[in-house]
């Protein structure tokens, strides 16, 4: 086929492309409605089942992009367009993403998709990629729509048999896919040997990387289930100090406070290890001969928040040196606590000098 007879095949292809973006401009508007709709709709789903990912992202597909997807011609027939309606065959007008930060919760989002939209087809990018000899990462799709509960009622009833695309990725994956449109080389067969292996080795350093993560967040919620157990039946020797750890104990030993952040625990833990604490047993000895309560009435007057309540009983447990530790160096913050000291003698409540440090030399020592 010479240059001259192509041509007549580009102009038409040309003119089916721009054909299709005058309609899709006119229906653009309905397809980012959808997207936001089904985002927000599954935003609330996963809230509701306590699934935590990176993010959701919407889009209504741009009209240049659709253009050019338009224009390619069909397969079979290069004469033809490959989409033939192409506000029909072209699945990916409306548009949303699911980035999750483990692979574990690919499996949670699915069952959500499943449960929660009309799933037409679901296909593994990272499959087929491999079979085509391309270069990639793995991304799950899904077509979709609503299901008809939903489109009976009158807000979403417009939306009924739409088509939206969901993809759903690890952050890592996420990466991949949006460098890859930067690689120029995308068969194996034709890639130099050098960028292969330099590309299939980081596709491989990916990989590990996902599932090494994973495996982090595996080996925490099994510590954490472990801290909480121990606690649960007052064997804290060896429990470490974490801001989860330091919940669970201060909820049993001073009673849950709904009040306190999470930001609070966090703070806490790293001043007890400042303070030299290693772990919870070293907390419970050096507290154990004081009422937060008490405390709390001497110094403040009231009752204080759970966090508060227990700084007061480290103060009154390490006397001068939780002072002299404590990050906080101002001049209002160590009268206040000196003032409190004076408060505790006051009430004929007893000042340790308790330090954690030489009992943690003493304990390695035994080792």
């Amino acid at each position: 086929m010479t240059g001259l007879d192509s041509e007549p095949e580009v102009l038409a292809l040309d003119s089916h492309a721009q054909t299709a973006v005058t309609a899709y401009l006119r229906v653009q508007p309905f397809y980012a409605n959808l997207a936001d709709v089904i985002a927000r709709i599954l935003q609330e789903c996963l809230r509701k089942r306590g699934i935590k990912v990176h993010s959701v992202q919407h889009r209504a597909k741009d009209p240049s992009s659709l253009g050019r997807k338009a224009a390619i011609p069909s397969d079979i027939d290069p004469n033809v367009p490959k989409y033939l309606e192409p506000l029909k065959d072209i699945t990916d007008l409306a548009g949303v993403r699911v980035i999750t930060h483990f692979p574990g919760t690919l499996a949670d989002v699915d069952r959500l998709i499943t449960e929660e939209f009309d799933v037409i087809e679901k296909s593994n990018k990272g499959l087929m990629l491999i079979e085509e000899e391309r270069f990639g990462y793995q991304s799950i799709h899904y077509l979709l729509r609503m299901k008809g509960e939903r489109t009976h009622l009158a807000e979403y009833e417009h939306f009924a048999d739409a088509i939206v695309e969901m993809q759903v990725r690890t952050i890592l994956q996420h990466a991949w896919a949006e460098i890859e449109h930067d690689i120029q080389y995308r068969s194996l067969k034709t890639i130099p040997s050098e960028i292969r292996r330099r590309f299939m080795a980081l596709a491989g350093m990916l990989e590990i990387a996902d599932r090494e993560f994973q495996a982090i967040q595996n080996a925490d919620r099994e510590l954490e289930d472990h801290a909480k157990a121990m606690v649960q039946h007052g064997n804290l020797s060896g429990v470490e100090i974490t801001p989860n750890a330091l919940k669970f104990f201060l909820d049993k030993r001073l009673g849950p406070d709904g009040r306190i952040s999470t930001w609070s625990y966090h703070w806490t833990a790293g001043l007890l290890k400042r303070l030299g604490f290693q772990d919870l047993k070293q907390v419970e000895s050096a507290i154990a001969p004081y009422d937060d309560n008490h405390l709390s009435l001497v110094a403040e007057g009231t009752r204080q928040g759970q966090t508060t309540r227990f700084e007061l009983m480290l103060l009154a447990a390490l006397g001068e040196r939780f002072i002299e530790r404590h990050p906080w160096k101002d001049a209002w913050f160590i009268e206040r606590r000196k003032n409190f000291l004076k408060k505790f003698l006051d009430a004929g409540i007893t000042i340790s000098r308790y330090d954690p440090e030489p009992q943690i030399a003493e304990s390695n020592a035994d080792r």
